[in-house]
């Protein structure tokens, strides 16, 4: 993921965050020598640009392209209706026409 220049820092604010130390190692190594700092911009910028994440109800059925049964391994939510789908739960997986994996309830 290249970074994404928008203004140069001296046009940036200050903006203070915590994060877990695990957390903030594992960005460190993924970002290189580019550092972690940018890396979290790029991916700040993403979400903003790309929308809600995935979970959110953002799809409509005409979206899914096939689906298959699966099993909630964590809590999920449904991505036509919204509704929880609880870990252990029975589900499914639809396809979208982008190639997305979404969660689907099973009603």
């Amino acid at each position: 993921m290249p970074t994404l220049t928008r203004v140069s820092t001296t046009d940036m604010e200050v903006t203070s965050i915590r994060l877990e130390r695990s957390l903030k190692e594992k960005l460190k190594a993924l970002a290189g020598d580019r550092g972690y700092q940018a890396l979290i911009r790029d991916i700040l910028w993403q979400y903003v640009e790309q929308g809600p994440a995935e979970g959110t109800v953002q799809i409509q059925p005409d979206d899914i392209c096939a689906s298959f049964g699966a099993v909630a391994e964590r809590d999920q939510v449904c991505a036509l209706t919204g509704n929880p789908i609880l870990a252990h739960a029975p589900m499914r997986l639809g396809l979208t026409a982008q190639g997305r994996l979404v969660p689907l309830s099973v009603e």
